[in-house]
């Protein structure tokens, strides 16, 4: 569980970093530095042992898949930040778990009981406390966390399956690296490095740092997956929700206000007690079956 823990800290800070860099830098130059260093660290750190194995994949398709959406997750999280505080902004992103349960029921007919029904909108209505959609502030920026989650969803589901398949997790993190990096190179061109990077030296180490904490924080997950079920880390992710608020604190000395807080707590208690409830669930149903007496 430690690895999961880390990669929550370690989004966290990407987070509060992202934020910061989105008020004088491109999004295109902070999404094309993050991947440089994830897929420079990728290779480094895995050519010596695997060497061309490192992008031997039996299914490339899901590989690029799971790539695109976490360049979506980047773009449009990058453009929450800039309306939204860190801790707020990490709520709804926790909003992801749940929005797996509710596809899952809707897409793939999964039985989900009426309990996990109301965690899931218990979630959605924190969601809607922290963001509030009313009067003057219903703007298109409240869909940049949205898309956020739904892009998050489909990455989530496609790393576990992918763990399921057997990639390994070198693999799968160089080619997110890689696809992150393919199209942050073809818009690059066309948006510049911005006039804050050349009157600004600090910021090619905030760029630095972005980079390297989004390859911290991925690979992380990644061997969590790798050595656990969604159902077991699905609850240690919401400590990122946590480390969030501090980092709004700390560095923006942001601070939510009582209903945002009430969002907040909604949203993890849905997402703790749906993640339990599955897991009891599962394991009644997996009991049932081999409590039914053979026919042969």
């Amino acid at each position: 569980m430690g690895a999961v823990i880390l990669a929550t800290a370690s989004f966290a800070t990407l987070d509060s970093l992202t934020k910061l860099a989105s008020a004088t830098l491109p999004l295109a130059l902070v999404i094309w530095t993050r991947y440089l260093v994830m897929t420079g660290a990728t290779g480094l750190t895995q050519w010596p042992q695997r060497g061309r194995g490192l992008w031997a994949t039996h299914h490339l398709g899901l590989q690029l898949a799971r790539g695109a959406c976490l360049v979506a997750c980047s773009a449009f999280g990058f453009l929450a930040l800039q309306h939204m505080s860190v801790g707020e902004f990490t709520a709804v992103v926790m909003l992801t778990p749940l929005v797996i349960t509710a596809a899952a029921a809707l897409q793939l007919g999964e039985q989900v009981s009426v309990l996990r029904w109301g965690c899931v909108a218990a979630g959605f209505g924190g969601a809607l406390l922290v963001i509030r959609p009313t009067g003057d502030d219903v703007n298109w920026a409240l869909l940049y966390p949205l898309g956020l989650v739904a892009a998050n969803a489909a990455y989530q589901v496609l790393t576990s399956r992918l763990a399921r398949l057997g990639e390994n997790a070198g693999t799968m993190q160089f080619f997110t690296g890689a696809v992150g990096l393919g199209a942050a190179s073809v818009v690059l061109p066309f948006t510049g490095l911005g006039p804050a990077i050349g009157q600004q030296p600090w910021l090619w180490g905030l760029l630095a740092a972005l980079g390297f904490m989004g390859w911290v924080g991925h690979r992380f997950l990644t061997v969590a997956y790798l050595h656990a079920p969604a159902s077991r880390l699905t609850p240690y992710l919401y400590l990122q929700i946590g480390f969030g608020m501090l980092g709004g604190w700390w560095l923006f000395g942001q601070v939510p206000d009582a209903l945002s807080v009430l969002g907040v707590a909604l949203i993890a208690l849905g997402g703790v007690a749906g993640t339990w409830l599955a897991a009891r669930e599962q394991a009644a149903a997996l009991a049932a079956l081999q409590a039914e007496p053979s026919r042969f």
